[in-house]
């Protein structure tokens, strides 16, 4: 995957600051041909440069406000299908390889604590999973943020 250009990044900023816009209203902002601005977002999407707009939701606006990290222990000759069967798990909002003393970090979003305990018990489920630690999220304290490595990319002036 090549590095963002500065058309490509100057669209992404714009699109941070007005995430509704068109792609007419982008071009007439940044001062790009329409269909410049249409091929390079549709070039952004299908190379999967961008995220889907879901993973933007806050936990709360699906009805499920509490977030846990889960560490996990698994067998990796099972990996495949320890994908396959997280990915059955609705409140499974994202899985990482990880280094270290577990293989997998796993966030799940819950409506309470009981949930949680629910959703842990259908891990301990799925192939090659041999142990698991949950960590309860309190706060966001920082959220993910890409913007930042945008604008340190910008030229000045």
């Amino acid at each position: 995957m090549s590095v963002l250009d500065l058309t490509d990044q100057r669209i992404l900023r714009a699109l941070d600051a007005h995430p509704r816009a068109t792609v007419q209203y982008l071009a007439e902002f940044l001062g790009l041909a329409r269909g410049t601005v249409q091929s390079r977002l549709k070039r952004l999407v299908d190379g999967e440069r961008l995220a889907p707009t879901s993973t933007r939701l806050h936990p709360s606006a699906v009805g499920r406000p509490l977030r846990a990290i889960v560490t996990a222990q698994g067998d990796q000759s099972m990996f495949e299908g320890t994908i396959d069967d997280l990915s059955d798990i609705p409140e499974v909002v994202e899985v990482l390889g990880i280094s270290g003393g577990s293989d997998l970090s796993i966030e799940i979003i819950a409506r309470d604590a009981d949930d949680i305990y629910r959703i842990t018990q259908r891990l301990m489920q799925c192939r090659g999973i041999s142990r698991t630690s949950t960590s309860i999220v309190l706060r966001e304290l920082l959220p993910r943020r890409m913007k930042q490595l945008l604008d340190a990319d910008a030229p000045s002036g």
